[in-house]
């Protein structure tokens, strides 16, 4: 008699909805991802704005859309520097953002390959070394750092800003790419080495095609972190027409502290526009590369 009485399990997909709330749970969350989209994307929205209203119109307007569109900000931000154009700031930093991106992705595989796949001795205490850098400030190494380069006479070009990373000191990065490598069976090497490969040949035929989401991992954080920094670029850069972009907006502001607000605004949403073609162009990988590397929480 009781186990006639007995109410039948749910189906699981009834238990998953009752659980989530239905249709009512699903609506509020899709709100509250609106409403923080919102709020993530409301400094873009008021920048874009006040790119195109005047300068007092930006003292006055604290909205979003302009009263008056002023188209003009643009020209006058590209072509407003004398002696450069804007354009010039977009080259350089291309230029040295790509150098970058090249470096740490040769350098940190490297590294990360020898950390994760080979033997050699006092191995793990170097790993915890470099892992110990990431404590270390940046700003602890400038003054070493310039005074080298400046016997070297590299001061005003890009060599400061790319040749360093061709000697694997973006910690992170390794760490990153040492992890990603964890991840992959050994037995694939084993495979490789019974086929006749040599520690390049495994290198080169396994490890190189399977850390390809890692390497986009670093080469889109490398060149979002070099195409934004402006404290690097700032102290070996010294001649107008070998700045790069961030330096570049500073030129909009004067030795009184006058500033020309909206191009200077126009000039800012220009050149967030690489920066977005880079990461949508290799989104996918990025996130395969982040969740693969034993960084999930």
């Amino acid at each position: 008699m009781a186990t006639q009485l007995m109410t039948p399990p749910r189906p699981v997909a009834v238990r998953r909805t009752a659980r989530r709330g239905g249709p009512a749970g699903r609506v509020v969350r899709v709100l509250i991802v609106l409403v923080l989209l919102c709020l993530v994307l409301y400094p873009l929205a008021w920048m874009v704005g006040n790119s195109l209203k005047s300068p007092t119109e930006i003292a006055s307007n604290t909205g979003l859309l302009p009263k008056h569109w002023t188209w003009g900000n643009y020209h006058d931000g590209w072509f407003g520097l004398p002696t450069v154009t804007f354009g010039r700031f977009f080259l350089n930093s291309l230029i040295v953002s790509l150098g970058v991106v090249v470096a740490n992705v040769a350098s940190c595989l490297v590294t990360a390959y020898a950390f994760a796949r080979l033997r050699f001795p006092l191995r793990k205490l170097w790993f915890a070394v470099m892992i110990g850098t990431l404590l270390m400030p940046n700003h602890v190494l400038v003054i070493p750092q310039y005074i080298l380069f400046r016997h070297l006479n590299w001061i005003n070009t890009p060599l400061p800003l790319i040749v360093p990373k061709l000697l694997a000191t973006e910690a992170f990065f390794v760490f990153l790419i040492v992890q990603f490598m964890r991840g992959i069976p050994r037995d694939l090497d084993e495979a490789a080495r019974l086929d006749g490969c040599s520690p390049y040949g495994v290198f080169r035929h396994v490890m190189f095609p399977l850390v390809r989401p890692a390497l986009v991992t670093t080469a889109i954080f490398s060149f979002i972190w070099t195409w934004n920094d402006f404290f690097s670029q700032l102290i070996y850069l010294n001649d107008l027409p070998k700045k790069t972009v961030p330096v570049g907006l500073r030129m909009f502001m004067d030795a009184t502290g006058q500033v020309s607000l909206g191009p200077m605004f126009a000039m800012a949403v220009v050149s967030l526009l690489p920066v977005f073609f880079f990461f949508a162009a290799f989104q996918r990988m990025l996130v395969e590369g982040i969740n693969t590397s034993g960084l999930k929480g």
